[in-house]
């Protein structure tokens, strides 16, 4: 029985002794987390999508309650977020603007040119490689989805071969903007209704023998624009979103309707 007992009771000893030392250790060693993190987090949206620039809300929330990031950062969260994390911060948030990537091409299957058939990966990278893709237009969205492919959200849907973001999905991660080859993705406000839907710095000649629906550079925006919130270089019409009033003139007047107005506003024109 002794022969039985003894080990028992040494290595019960042991693990008590060692359960004492790993107790002192983790209290002396511990690292004192900030209770505003921990707050900071949780009103926080959770996409963890990285538009902020640091890596998920974690990262982020860390970085506020440091003084590192400003207490408005989460573009997804907007302004409410930012008034909450204000408050656990016991500052006052400046207004934050919501933004949300535009893809800058309507040309479709049925609007634009093809320079040839592709039946190579479904990628828009590897499609580029060969004599920049297959549309007519250089500037032109490929529509082999490889922007979908990475958006988390579930905000952009192919339509007739071109890339669609739905505004109230895009969380303004960038991904999609970081994959494109064409860089024909931006961002742009979220409140702002129209935006050039057009990237081709080609003359209005040649952009009318590859696309239908292009920006032709004719002016007639800029000339009728009443906040003159029009821009024009190299043949291509550019919008200041904060000058433009939303006013939907330069939609209503835009020849080839290169300038896209948004479903809300044209619903309740």
């Amino acid at each position: 029985m002794a022969d039985i007992l003894s080990p028992i009771v040494v290595l019960g000893g042991l693990g008590l002794g060692f359960g004492v030392l790993l107790s002192i250790a983790s209290n002396i060693f511990a690292v004192k987390v900030d209770p505003k993190i921990e707050e900071i987090r949780s009103v926080l949206p959770g996409a963890n999508c990285g538009a902020c620039g640091f890596p998920g809300c974690d990262g982020l929330a860390k970085a506020i309650a440091e003084g590192k990031a400003p207490v408005n950062a989460c573009s997804v969260g907007g302004n409410p977020v930012a008034e909450k994390v204000a408050d656990i911060m016991g500052v006052n948030a400046a207004n934050v603007e919501r933004k949300v990537a535009t893809v800058l091409c309507q040309g479709d299957c049925n609007k634009a040119k093809e320079k040839y058939i592709y039946h190579g990966i479904k990628d828009c990278r590897a499609a580029n490689i060969l004599q920049g893709g297959s549309k007519a237009c250089s500037y032109g969205c490929l529509g082999c989805g490889t922007c979908k492919e990475v958006c988390q959200f579930g905000a952009i849907e192919m339509r007739d071969g071109v890339a669609f973001i739905l505004k109230d999905k895009c969380t303004a991660c960038m991904k999609c903007i970081e994959v494109c080859p064409k860089k024909i993705i931006e961002l742009v406000p979220y409140e702002n209704e129209y935006v050039v839907k057009c990237m081709s710095k080609d003359s209005g000649k040649e952009v009318r023998s590859k696309c239908s629906i292009g920006c032709i550079g004719c002016k007639i925006c800029v000339k009728n624009c009443p906040a003159d919130a029009f821009s024009f270089e190299n043949y291509l019409a550019k919008i200041d979103y904060e000058k433009c009033i939303n006013c939907g003139v330069c939609a209503e007047k835009c020849p080839t309707k290169a300038i896209y107005g948004d479903t809300a506003k044209e619903v309740a024109v």
